[in-house]
């Protein structure tokens, strides 16, 4: 709680952006949209290769569907995706829900390639009309559809036999097979870059556009496989191919968040320039809350892990939860 109110009072402390004159509320939804399109500041010249090559510090997670909007289906994957980057050491900066409009993807995935290093989209590519991703993000970079004849052929094999289809015959059904392998492609650029088959199990690729733009399917069972399958291919491109570079201390506390404040906001003064993130999380429900150490620098965070549990009357444990059990009288 202490970490996300700090970083709330920042984000409220920067200076707004110069706007136009005219009242926002003068514009429909979809013109402001297209007027964020159309006003992203240029970055400095990047190409889709250079983008494609360069270590991995970020990255954004941008879940796309109506559906999730809606309440209709609960979004796991930018949780999944959070504790992926976690364990990669990679840092998640953004986690973007936004509606099935083509002007909404554009704006975001101009943004985000622009913004961060590595980028994942879940959701909207099968082949009903909603399904627009693809679409969305090939008109966002100035690229056309291709179908992608390896794909393509790996449907065809793998998919389940339907009474009554031919693959042979133009038809409803089989052109809306056709829109799943209908990749954004830059014809210029070597294709093995662009498409990726994260896993020998499945036909569905990973589009990879504008060299870090990764647009995964929004099934949690498939998202989670192919990100996995990802890792193989990401781990090389980090700062610290080794092994996580990030790491996260918890502490258990019988202590309210109240009753904790003021120590911890001072020790987030003094560990910050160590690049240390303090945070305070309460359970509600729960006997104990939990306090968070999170850097890089293992050996300072263990160092300081004992101060800390001292100061809030708590202890180090390995599992959020794993003391709710102990009695009382054992944090005495």
């Amino acid at each position: 709680m202490f970490s996300r109110l700090s970083q709330v009072a920042r984000h409220l402390s920067r200076p707004l952006p110069r706007q136009s004159h005219a009242s926002a509320a003068a514009f429909p939804p979809r013109t402001l949209a297209n007027s964020r399109i159309n006003n992203i500041m240029a970055s400095p010249a990047v190409t889709a290769d250079e983008r494609n090559a360069r270590t991995i510090h970020t990255a954004a997670c941008l879940i796309i569907g109506d559906e999730v909007l809606g309440g209709k289906t609960k979004d796991t994957n930018s949780n999944f995706m959070a504790q992926w980057c976690f364990s990669l050491g990679i840092n998640l900066q953004r986690i973007e829900v936004i509606a099935d409009d083509e002007s909404e993807i554009i704006e975001a995935v101009r943004r985000m390639s622009n913004g961060y290093d590595f980028i994942v989209t879940s959701g909207g590519i099968g082949p009903t009309h909603d399904d627009i991703t693809y679409q969305s993000i090939a008109k966002a970079f100035g690229l056309p559809l291709i179908l992608h004849e390896e794909t393509y052929a790996l449907m065809k094999k793998m998919s389940k036999r339907q009474p009554d289809f031919n693959w042979d015959e133009d038809s409803a059904a089989r052109r809306a097979k056709l829109r799943m392998a209908e990749l954004p492609t830059d014809p210029s650029r070597d294709l093995a870059q662009q498409v990726i088959f994260p896993s020998k199990d499945l036909w569905v690729p990973v589009a990879v556009v504008n060299g870090n733009v990764h647009i995964l399917p929004g099934v949690p069972r498939l998202f989670e496989k192919m990100l996995e399958g990802l890792r193989p291919s990401i781990v090389p491109r980090l700062l610290n191919p080794e092994g996580n570079s990030i790491f996260r201390i918890l502490v258990s506390t019988p202590l309210s968040e109240s009753a904790v404040a003021d120590y911890l906001t001072k020790l987030a003064a003094r560990v910050e320039p160590r690049g240390v993130k303090v945070g305070s999380y309460p359970r509600w429900g729960k006997k104990r809350n939990t306090v968070t150490l999170v850097g890089k620098d293992k050996e300072f965070l263990d160092s300081i892990a004992p101060e800390v549990a001292l100061n809030v009357e708590g202890r180090v444990v390995a599992v959020e939860g794993e003391d709710d059990n102990l009695p009382d009288e054992a944090d005495e």
